[in-house]
C-alpha cells in the first residue's frame, strides 16, 4: 500500500505541475497573440487577451484541483484533509465561475445567446 501512496503522491505533483504549466504557456501565449495576431472579429486586442488569459487560467485551475483530489483521496484521506480539500475546490470553483463570466457574458449555465 505505501508503493501505491507514493505513486499517487507523484501522479498528484504531476497534474499539479501540468496544471501550473498550463498557465505559464498560456500566459505567454496569448501575451504573444496580443501583440503579433489580429484579434477575433467582433473584439478589440485588450478583451481578446483577456479571454486567451482567463481560458488558460480556468484550465490550469481545473488541472490544480484534480492534483489536489488525488493527492487528498488517495494519499491522505483524513478529515482534515477532506475538510481542507473541501475548502480549495469551493475556492477554486467559485474563481473559475468568475472567470467564465468574465471570459463569456454569461454564468456557465446561462444558454448562449442565439445570434
Amino acid at each position: 500500500m505505501n508503493n501505491f501512496q507514493q505513486i499517487m503522491e507523484q501522479v498528484g505533483m504531476f497534474v499539479d505541475a501540468a496544471g501550473v504549466a498550463v498557465i505559464v504557456l498560456g500566459i505567454l501565449v496569448a501575451t504573444v497573440r496580443a501583440f503579433l495576431g489580429a484579434p477575433p472579429p467582433g473584439l478589440d486586442r485588450y478583451m481578446a487577451y483577456r479571454q486567451n488569459l482567463g481560458r488558460a487560467i480556468l484550465l490550469g485551475l481545473e488541472l490544480l484541483v484534480a492534483g489536489d483530489i488525488i493527492k487528498t483521496v488517495a494519499v491522505a484521506p483524513t478529515l482534515q484533509n477532506m475538510a481542507v480539500l473541501g475548502a480549495i475546490v469551493v475556492i477554486r470553483t467559485f474563481l473559475s465561475f468568475s472567470l467564465e463570466l468574465e471570459i463569456n457574458g454569461r454564468w456557465p449555465w446561462q444558454a448562449k445567446p442565439s445570434g
